[in-house]
């Protein structure tokens, strides 16, 4: 009975319901608010390490060119690699998301290649070269790029055995991640090392068909 009067009392003074997830309106917008502010620190940050370089960027460049103050870039990063990292596990999920999307009659290896195709459509191949310079010219970069791959090959390992139908299709799975996380990797290298000159999903093609004719 009293729970119903305090209810009672407190719609008539016009206090708002929380939404069914608990969250209220107000703690909604905030999160908002705090993925914007992340999200703009992350551009200016890719935008200054184009234009100067990693190392010459400082985390002071980045809070003013966001607009915001060099204690608030550590509420959301805790150093200049971890913008980095945060890049690239966009990508990653990105990825794996499009793979758990492929028609379920494509082969595992054919679901990985077009998933890493579609991903690297939604690319700038200006920005993806840039990335790659950057951590191929920073050994602290390279070290979180190793790291990156590992993790990206879990998750891919992960996104293809929801195809599998039986514990030998989830072998193949940890095998496809392999082969395509090490793909990538292989070719994003050589991809730079030629001058970034093919468009990526062009390249992504031309290394996935390298495999087949060493599977052969």
């Amino acid at each position: 009975m009293k729970v119903s009067k305090l209810a009672g009392k407190s719609i008539r003074n016009g206090a708002k319901p929380l939404s069914a997830g608990g969250k209220s309106p107000a703690a909604g917008l905030r999160q908002r608010k705090r993925q914007e502010t992340r999200e703009r620190l992350a551009r200016a940050a890719m935008t200054l390490f184009r234009e100067r370089g990693f190392e010459a960027t400082t985390i002071e460049d980045i809070a003013a060119a966001a607009d915001v103050s060099r204690r608030s870039f550590f509420h959301y990063f805790a150093s200049k690699e971890d913008v980095v990292a945060a890049w690239q596990e966009s990508a990653a999920a990105a990825l794996v998301a499009e793979v758990v999307a492929r028609p379920r009659d494509e082969s595992m290896l054919t679901a990985a290649e077009n998933a890493i195709v579609a991903a690297v459509r939604r690319l700038d191949p200006a920005e993806a070269a840039a990335m790659s310079r950057l951590k191929r010219d920073n050994p602290a970069l390279q070290a979180r790029d190793q790291l990156k791959y590992e993790k990206l090959e879990r998750a891919l390992a992960e996104g293809l055995s929801q195809r599998a139908r039986n514990k030998s299709d989830r072998l193949k799975a940890r095998l496809v991640a392999m082969i395509a996380t090490g793909a990538m990797r292989v070719g994003g290298e050589s991809w730079i090392g030629e001058g970034a000159r093919e468009k990526p999903e062009v390249f992504v093609k031309r290394t996935f068909d390298a495999i087949r004719e060493i599977l052969k």
